[in-house]
This record gives structure tokens, sequence and C-alpha cells, in this order.
């Protein structure tokens, strides 16, 4: 059955083998239409055909799905997307529909010709399948395969496949309503949206995008994801730190309260910009006012703290599933050391997406707006998760790696406030050296996070934060990186543990490498490590295990290296444990001694 599931997301999110196709010789839109009598391009607001929207005092206004159901306008400006809104999803930029309720908002792909401008490593489509799907997507899913055109001529080929909006996962969606319309009243049953991605040739300007053809595939809003390239020094922008979502939990309450974030960088730059995310969110939050500093002693500040802005502005609300990016603000960031994020929630905050194993004591305050403190006064509380903050980015630099992974990669058994996770000393080992560039290295890492399967369902409030499955959160917490260049995938412990089979494993990984290449980031695999004496590391686990990392050192093409983080680990005489030296304790962890070795066994050069 999982193997089964892993085929579902592979389609799902828009696997593609990036083709580039040739055209002719680059000319103006008007006049190739005018030589081949094709449908000029036209912006994707003219093409709408369909109502997905309805005022629930006029259910059958709309019909999205050919059996008269629709979308709540009431529970959609209740997430924070209303009409017209810009919301940033996964680094993409999307309008929402601006249209009223009961008028077109979306079109039934037939291979219409949308106008669309910009250079970036993605597409980004803001879509739903209604309907099996007749197209390429089968399953559930509707799509099928369009076209990329260039402004030089050139063409490229994309997959694209909708889950669809009653029954496609709520671990990817972009967000998720209580309920439907109908003109019968409404329906307790919840509907998603979701943003998908499709690689582009990265240095091509896009002119237009053909659409697949499968009415069953409904586009809301299309866009070019500019994520930023790798690029010379001191030019574009390197991730420095990150923390990847890991469930949404209840918090508080908060009311009207400042958090005081503590976060390690890896790289430093002259400039910075912030990203805040409410991922898995049902309904928007609110930042009445956000700062950054360089850390002095607990929770004080060592000069003034530099306010952020967001689109000019002090304040910004994010709406259920999107991000917001800070503008950049001059601000000396030091490599490795400690910042300060302040942020002021001025409203009520009952429960917040998460980063629980923070590993660091961060604060709260007392009532009131205390980012442009210094003083640590205000502060009279800890914080043990890192809620809402997911990167801090860098002006220059080289790009940057990323680590995804599970609890090993997370820093379970490092320490608190140690800054020991093993991608913390091999950042500390790349601004040591001068044989490769100085990447910043961003840690993804999820206590209890699993290749294949999802611990935190993705979507409502859960005491789980295991996250989504490493398949459904590469877009996010690798793709979607800033100046990403490489990813190193470090997991299947969690999946061999709870049942998975060698085969599963393998399967998720490939397509981890799959789909990553497809977007032009090499990928490194580490090898899975011995865990013999933790329970649930029984000898079936271990013969599974072992499988993978054989099929891992077969070095078959899939990935750009291979990381053998077993061999580091494992004792000598008994290869199914932990060394003694580097044991936490509990057989499956290493402690602070062994994540260092992990961390001085890669090969820079493989970066």
């Amino acid at each position: 059955m999982r193997r089964l599931r892993l085929g579902w997301v592979a389609v799902v999110l828009g696997v593609c083998a990036g083709a580039v196709l040739p055209g002719p010789p680059a000319r103006s839109a008007s006049a190739a239409s005018a030589s081949s009598g094709a449908v000029p391009a036209v912006p994707l607001a003219r093409l709408f055909d369909n109502v997905a929207i309805s005022d629930d005092a006029r259910p059958g206004a709309a019909d999205f799905d050919g059996a008269g159901r629709s979308l709540s306008a009431r529970d959609l400006s209740a997430a924070g997307w209303t009409p017209g809104r810009v919301l940033t999803v996964q680094g993409a930029r999307l309008t929402w529909p601006g249209t009223a309720p009961g008028r077109p908002d979306n079109v039934r792909a037939a291979g219409q010709s949308v106008r669309l401008r910009g250079r970036g490593d993605a597409l980004a489509f803001l879509v739903a399948g209604t309907g099996p799907g007749t197209g390429a997507g089968g399953g559930g899913a509707a799509g099928g395969t369009g076209t990329v055109r260039y402004a030089d001529g050139s063409r490229s080929a994309y997959r694209l496949a909708a889950p669809d909006w009653r029954t496609g996962p709520l671990a990817t969606k972009a967000v998720a309503l209580p309920r439907l319309n109908t003109p019968a009243g409404p329906l307790a049953e919840r509907a998603r949206l979701y943003v998908v991605t499709v690689p582009l040739v990265r240095d091509r300007a896009v002119a237009s995008v053909a659409l697949p053809h499968d009415r069953d595939l409904h586009v809301f809003a299309l866009s070019v994801r500019s994520v930023p390239p790798v690029r010379p020094a001191g030019r574009g922008w390197t991730g420095s730190w990150a923390a990847a979502t890991s469930g949404y939990t209840s918090v508080g309450p908060w009311t009207d309260r400042t958090l005081r974030l503590v976060v390690h960088t890896s790289v430093g730059g002259p400039r910075a910009r912030l990203r805040f995310d409410n991922t898995f969110a049902s309904t928007p939050v609110r930042f009445g006012g956000a700062t950054v500093a360089v850390r002095g002693a607990g929770a004080a500040a060592a000069g003034t703290p530099v306010p952020l802005a967001f689109g000019g502005a002090r304040g910004v609300t994010v709406p259920a599933g999107a991000q917001a990016v800070s503008d950049p603000v001059p601000f000396a960031v030091p490599a490795d050391a400690d910042l300060l994020v302040s942020f002021h929630l001025p409203g009520t905050v009952t429960a917040a997406p998460v980063h629980r194993l923070a590993l660091q004591r961060s604060y709260l305050s007392e009532p009131g707006d205390h980012t442009g403190e210094s003083g640590p006064g205000a502060y009279t509380s800890t914080l043990t998760t890192w809620p809402f903050l997911t990167g801090v980015d860098v002006g220059g630099g080289p790009g940057t790696v990323v680590a995804l992974g599970d609890s090993i990669t997370d820093g379970e058994k490092s320490g608190t406030d140690t800054d020991r996770r093993w991608p913390n000393v091999l950042a500390d080992r790349l601004l040591r050296q001068r044989a490769v560039p100085r990447y910043g290295v961003l840690d993804e890492g999820i206590s209890a996070n699993r290749v294949v399967a999802d611990r935190y369902p993705g979507d409502g409030v859960s005491t789980d934060t295991g996250g989504v499955s490493a398949a459904h959160r590469l877009d996010r917490d690798v793709l979607a990186q800033t100046s990403a260049r490489t990813a190193v995938v470090f997991e299947g412990v969690n999946d061999v543990r709870w049942g998975a089979t060698a085969d599963q494993v393998i399967a998720g990984l490939r397509e981890l490498g799959t789909r990553a290449h497809a977007r032009g980031v090499r990928v490194l695999a580490a090898t899975i490590a011995p865990c013999q004496g933790e329970a649930l590391c029984t000898a079936a686990a271990d013969a599974h295990r072992t499988a993978v990392n054989a099929w891992l050192r077969r070095a078959d093409g899939t990935f750009d290296g291979v990381l053998d983080f077993d061999a580091v680990l494992r004792d000598p005489g008994h290869p199914a444990r932990l060394r003694a030296e580097y044991d936490s304790g509990d057989h499956l962890h290493p402690g602070p001694t062994g994540l260092a070795a992990l961390a001085d066994s890669v090969d820079l050069r493989l970066l």
C-alpha cells in the first residue's frame, strides 16, 4: 500500500523530466501568432470559465465540480484568502482571484495559452482537481502535460497533477476549508487547495505557458517562482539558518505578547531578510512588528534591535498556509553567532506552526510590543520551540547546503543551548577552511520524521510534531530554500523501526533524488545508522536497514554521492550497534561526540 502511495506523491507533486524542446528563432509573440495561426497568450484571469466560490447566502451561484458544490467565500476570507490577495506559498507569489463570489474565478485546463513573464526555478500553480481526472494524473489526480515557451523561442515540457479538492492529501495542501457549499446547504467536509510546482529551465525568461488538457484540472493562479539561484559571492542571497515546521500545536494562549527567538547562524553577510511561515494553519496570524539583533546574553541584545519591514509596512498579516518574507535590511550578520529575532503578536494566538525540538531557550514577554528593546527585562518566560520563524538569509555568499533528516539531524541528545547538531559542526568546518566555498548550512531535521509516511497528518491542531513525510515536505524544506545547492538526505531509520520495508524506503529515497535533480539541486544520501538495543530496532528492522544501505552503496546514479554514516557510527565488532563512545545511551541517537564524527566524515568537496 505504501509503495502505491509513493507513486501518488510523485504524480501529485508534478515531477517533470524537464525536457527542453527545440523552438523557432526568437521573435515577437504577435509575429509568431500571425504566422502560425495560434491563439495568442493572454493573462490567466481572461481565461476564467468556471465558478468555484460562492456566497453562503447564494450557494447555487457557483458549481465547481459539476455537482453544484463550491468553496465558501466566508471560509476563504476567514483563512485570509481574500479577493486579489497576494499569497506567498513555498517561495512563490500567487494572486488569489479578485473576482466576486458567483463570478468566474478559475480556468478548467484545456490547452489554453497563458501569458506569463519571469525567470526562476519553477512554475507555481494554485490548483485543485475535481472528479477522477481524465488526464495523465489519474487515480484521483487531474492533470497532464503542458508546455513552457521561453522568450528565446525554445520550449520545455512539464507534467502537472492537481490532487482532488475533496480527497487529496492534507499533508501537501496549501489551505483547507472546513466545509463545502451546496445548493442544499453546507456540507461538513474539508475542501483543499494546492500549490504545485514544476521545474523550469533556470536561465531562460518565460514568455507563456500552455496548460494541460484535462478539464477536471482547475487553475486559480500561476506564477514563476523566483527562488534565488546560486550566484558568485557578493551577489544574491544565501541561507544562514532555517528550521522545518514539524507540526501545528496549541500554544499560550498568547495575547499582546512579544516572542524573542534565539537562532544560530552558519554564514554571515552584510544584509538580512527573514521568513515567517503560517504552515498548516487554518486562520491568519498578525505580526505587529519584528526586529533582529545580535545576541548579547540571555534575552539581551548586543545593540539596538534593527526593525524589519514587510512591503514597506511595519507589520504583516500572514494568511493560513502562507508565508511572509521581510524586506532586505542592512544588518551585519556575523557567522557562527546567535541572533535574537523578536516579533509582536498583537492579537490572540491559541495555536501555531512550530519546530518542536529547538534545543534552544528562547523568550516570551510580558504584555506589549517589546521588539525594539535591547534589555531582557520584559522577557520573563522561556520557550523551547521555534514558532512561526523558518529562515534567516544573508546577502551574498556561494549558496546553501540543506540537511534533510530526522532526530539525528535535528540534534536529539546534542544538548540544549550548545549548537552541537551535526549540521552546526559541518558549518563550523566550512568556516575554518578555504578548499571549497563557505556554504551556508540549513538544518531541516525533524525528530521522528520518516521518508514515506506522515507523522503529523498535515492539518489541524495536533500533539504529534513528527512532521509530514520527507516526500511531502521536500518542496518546502529543500527546493524552496534560498540558493539551495546541495541536499544531504539522512533518513530512513524511523521508517524501518515502524515497519516499512527496504523496498518502500528505497522507492522513497529514489523519488527524493529524482525530484531534487529535476530542480538542479545536487543530492547526497547518507546510509542509515545502526540502532540495535533500542526497543523498535528489531532484527527484522535491521535487515531492512542493511538492505537500504547496500542499495545506497551501489551508487546507481540516483545520488551525486553517498555519505557512509553507518560506517562512521557502527561498532566494528557489532555492526548492528552504535560504537559505545558515540552512543548517547539510548542506542538510537549519537551523542555530541558521535554527531561531531558525522560532520567530520563529510568530504567537503562533495558539497
